[in-house]
């Protein structure tokens, strides 16, 4: 390879130097210094090993991997239909960024979806809409244990921590929750300062990391929590057992990351590579799991305790609430996070394969605590690309009482859909822990299109259940959601699916949840 390049070399400067003694026009010698160093470009393509493309198609064959790196941007801007791109179509993005400005997010002509595919769903109008209410319904969180219940908002920020967050991006969407008066889920990085400075109400969740509130060898830190939990701005405490991005896998923060605010966030050494097991050390069994989420709540000062999880085992689940049942307590709260989650980033097999789809799980939670006859008592909040209305309408229908947002909320703060989150390299300052690349979003302007989007978003959920005849998302049912299953049939929720009824798994479980039901051990997590 030495040899190649030198001889390149050697030719290339012979060139130059016979431009210059022949005394060409400077034009010429202009051009001469680009062609010298494609000649440089080509000589190290033929020498080196590693790509065959260049080796056969030297200088030419870089085009090749130009358009592999700017395919995702080809694909959004130039190719995909408005109603067809993913992770995020063009059309739901407009709509984010229009309400996030404050726009109208109307189209004119129609719908460009084809609403005879199987798989469209659609919402049944009724013949008697019902005015639009004045003010969005809450849902108060705490059950009979809670001694300090809290009026959560319809559409909420989801889980996202400072360091996978700019500290601008987290400012900004604390800023706007602040001023539209509903909740920010503080992720699993820690409490940070850029949390707690914009004022508003916090769910402060934490991970199998126990990130600001650990011990030196990981361990869980019960003083140091309840010290944390007792800020006025927390509200909600919330144990994350896995996420719809990644469940069943922790995390590795690298070494090079760690700078010395976030290690002082985290509470973990500066410099040091941080891993995230993808188990908790605060329980093993079912029994332990809600004992532990009891002690959350008593730590708290009588705050809302509940957990976050991507559904897979449904008999696990059930363990869980025989769980709830034998202990005489359960949690606030349940976050159902859907496998299409995916602020964090993961391995492409398990955003692909692994986890329940968040109406399948969602329809699982709701169902289990309603045979359980647990309902009553503990809320269900949903994650998983809710950005519209109509999502959050769906979500209220199959079951949940309020939803949380994370993408939409970046889509909110300017971010474009780059994909490139985990790469420290986010476009828009967004997901990036940069300085350069962070300043770019402007904390002062991107605040109230955070509160514009939430407060816009909510509205049309109430404009849609109106035109359904309710008012309360209490009253929304099954049959009020339909699927189409092939272009001459489609069917209602209640229709495709099983609802169980109050205490129905106590009294005599139907044969499709007996053998789950049964094998159900609140002291093993059975698979």
């Amino acid at each position: 390879m030495t040899r190649i390049v030198t001889v390149t070399s050697i030719l290339a400067a012979g060139v130059l130097a016979s431009l210059a003694t022949a005394r060409l026009s400077p034009w010429w010698l202009f051009a001469a210094v680009p062609l010298t160093l494609l000649g440089l470009l080509g000589g190290w393509d033929l020498a080196q090993r590693r790509h065959s493309v260049l080796r056969n198609y030297p200088v030419l064959g870089h085009a090749r991997f130009l358009m592999e790196r700017i395919r995702p941007e080809l694909q959004q801007y130039f190719i995909e239909r408005n109603f067809d791109g993913r992770p995020f179509d063009r059309d739901v993005r407009s709509i984010v960024y229009e309400r996030a400005k404050g726009t109208d997010a109307e189209e004119p002509y129609g719908t460009e979806r084809d609403v005879y595919r199987p798989g469209h769903e659609f919402l049944v109008p009724s013949m008697a809409p019902c005015p639009v209410p004045k003010s969005a319904p809450r849902v108060r969180i705490g059950g009979p244990d809670c001694d300090q219940p809290y009026e959560m908002a319809l559409l909420n920020v989801s889980a996202m921590s400072f360091g996978s967050l700019s500290a601008n991006a987290v400012l900004a969407l604390g800023g706007g929750a602040a001023a539209g008066n509903f909740a920010q889920d503080t992720g699993e990085g820690g409490l940070s300062e850029y949390h707690l400075r914009p004022g508003g109400d916090l769910v402060w969740e934490i991970g199998t990391g126990y990130f600001g509130c650990r011990t030196r060898d990981g361990d869980f830190d019960a003083a140091q929590f309840a010290d944390k939990a007792a800020h006025d701005h927390v509200k909600c405490v919330s144990l994350k057992l896995s996420q719809g991005a990644k469940p069943g896998i922790g995390g590795v923060l690298p070494g090079a990351k760690v700078n010395a605010e976030i290690a002082r966030v985290r509470g973990v050494p500066e410099g040091r590579t941080v891993v995230s097991p993808p188990y908790h050390r605060v329980f093993s069994t079912p029994r332990e799991l809600v004992r532990f989420i009891a002690r959350m709540r008593e730590l708290s000062g009588g705050k809302p305790a509940g957990f976050k999880l991507c559904v897979g085992s449904r008999r696990q689940f059930l363990a869980v609430c025989k769980a709830m049942l034998e202990e005489g307590t359960a949690p606030d709260f349940i976050v159902v996070d859907g496998a299409e989650g995916g602020t964090g980033a993961a391995p492409l097999e398990f955003a692909d394969h692994v986890g329940t789809p968040l109406t399948e799980g969602l329809l699982t939670v709701h169902n289990a605590l309603v045979g359980a006859g647990l309902r009553d008592r503990i809320r269900i909040g949903v994650s998983g690309k809710v950005a519209t209305g109509a999502d959050l309408v769906k979500r209220m229908v199959q079951g949940a009482d309020y939803a949380n947002a994370a993408r939409a909320m970046m889509f909110a703060v300017g971010c474009v859909q780059a994909q490139r989150c985990h790469t420290n390299t986010c476009p828009t300052g967004v997901t990036t822990q940069d300085p350069h690349r962070a300043r770019a979003l402007d904390v002062g302007d991107k605040t109230p299109r955070v509160r514009r989007f939430q407060e816009a978003t909510v509205a049309s959920a109430l404009q849609i259940m109106a035109s359904l005849g309710v008012t309360d998302p209490a009253d929304l049912r099954p049959r009020m959601l339909h699927r189409r299953i092939d272009p001459l049939t489609e069917r209602s929720y209640e229709e495709l699916y099983e609802w169980l009824e109050p205490g129905q798994l106590l009294a005599g479980p139907p044969g499709s949840w007996a053998a789950d039901w049964e094998s159900a051990d609140p002291d093993r997590f059975t698979v």
